[in-house]
């Protein structure tokens, strides 16, 4: 079998670069054995404001837009609804923290994501007794229905293997070829699991767990995502999505009883009517030490190439870097010296 592209990971970076190569036309086959869980155990939220110091991120009116034209034409490919766009109240704790917010939303940076006045705590079941800052273009992307639909097309068409990739079958020349399948290139997208990659393992990525829990709570009747010390994002039928956690010292996909007491702790001092805890999950962040993805080629083989390390921000950048990517290859064209990982030759 014959391909342009071999791609190892099926994540949401792996979607994406599926994605850039499908609408140029190039052929590419997947090797995943879906051992990383970061894309389908994320919360899926795009918000363009570093909501903890009120600052825009990075590169966010770049990266927003080619997002949201993205997950459109993924819901029209997919003939799914995987885009929720709500607005984020972040829970003020002080007027300190208005003050600060009128402030921010004043600087041209954030004048397109932030509404300067103040609002008001309406909701009898959420403590917040300084009220709300508002922040406009963010919402929820389903991640797990976009993997699991994305995953099922490359299925139809037998273009994906379900199964570890051995890195020692690996022939590299002026073709790639491993296990009978003969690629022009191959990208590895395989999250954590880079570390034992012998082609890119000496790049600093890190590994951060985290883990989400679902509750229950017919009374909230919220239908904003609220952002204080955790986030709680309505997913429908009552049901919302808190999180999230960080643990620097497990490599593991297994939930905890300590990630899910805090999230309770926290959200006991937010939400004021019952609930009940449905469903808990856990993955690992592929975390760079600069906070930025790791894009490029390899320094040896440049057949070789890695998208990887998005982080928390995942859902608001892949597409833009795994154009980036596809682009560099195909076109020539240079990549921000920010994502390249030249950045650490």
């Amino acid at each position: 079998m014959k391909f342009d592209y071999l791609i190892v990971g099926s994540g949401l970076s792996g979607v994406m670069l599926c994605e850039a190569l499908r609408k140029r036309g190039k052929t590419f086959k997947v090797i995943s054995n879906k051992s990383q869980q970061a894309s389908i155990v994320a919360s899926g939220l795009y918000n363009p404001v570093v909501l903890k110091r009120f600052n825009k991120a990075w590169d966010a009116e770049k990266h927003l837009p080619v997002a949201m034209s993205a997950y459109e034409e993924l819901e029209l490919f997919l003939g799914i609804k995987i885009d929720y766009k709500l607005p984020i109240y972040r829970l003020f704790s002080s007027i300190a923290e208005q003050n600060n917010w009128i402030i921010a939303s004043d600087k041209i940076p954030l004048k397109p994501y932030l509404i300067s006045n103040i609002k008001i705590n309406t909701n009898q079941n959420i403590y917040a007794p300084y009220g709300y800052g508002e922040v406009k273009n963010t919402g929820r992307i389903d991640t797990k229905l976009l993997l699991e639909s994305y995953s099922n097309v490359l299925n139809n068409e037998k273009l994906i293997s379900h199964e570890s990739f051995e890195y020692d079958k690996l022939k590299i020349s002026k073709k790639i070829v491993y296990k009978g399948i003969e690629s022009e290139n191959i990208i590895f997208s395989e999250g954590f699991g880079v570390r034992q990659n012998p082609f890119f393992n000496y790049l600093p990525i890190e590994g951060t767990k985290g883990e989400l829990i679902i509750i229950n709570a017919p009374k909230l009747n919220s239908e904003v995502i609220i952002k204080s010390s955790v986030f709680i994002i309505p997913i429908g039928k009552n049901n919302y999505l808190v999180g999230s956690t960080y643990a620097w010292d497990d490599f593991n996909n297994d939930p905890t009883i300590n990630a899910k007491n805090k999230l309770l702790n926290k959200l006991d001092k937010l939400v004021l009517c019952p609930y009940k805890v449905v469903y808990q999950r856990a993955g690992i962040r592929p975390t760079v030490i600069d906070r930025r993805p790791l894009v490029g080629q390899h320094k040896s083989h440049e057949n070789l190439y890695i998208l990887n390390g998005l982080g928390s921000r995942g859902v608001l950048i892949a597409p833009t870097v795994a154009n980036d990517l596809i682009n560099f290859i195909e076109d020539k064209l240079p990549l921000q010296k920010e994502i390249n990982i030249s950045r650490f030759d």
